[in-house]
């Protein structure tokens, strides 16, 4: 699995097990919530910037994101 399905699957599970729509993530993360979904789908690769807007948003440390993707991966 590459690294953007990997880190778009962790971002939508952490995403709705914070109970949280795209929009509201969008909303919070100062993001489009087509860039979103863009992410979600693996379609787009998230900057370093983004990784943390979207983190803090979903009041988890940015590390976690990663290494959930890790073992995603593997």
């Amino acid at each position: 699995m590459d690294i953007e399905k990997a880190f778009g699957e962790v971002l939508k599970s952490v995403r709705k097990k914070a109970e949280m729509s795209q929009e509201e993530l969008a909303h919070n993360s100062s993001l489009d919530r087509t860039y979103i979904s863009l992410l979600e789908r693996g379609k787009r690769k998230p900057t370093i910037n983004t990784v943390f807007s979207i983190a803090k948003a979903l009041q988890i440390l940015p590390h976690e994101l990663i290494k959930m993707t890790e073992k995603t991966i593997k």
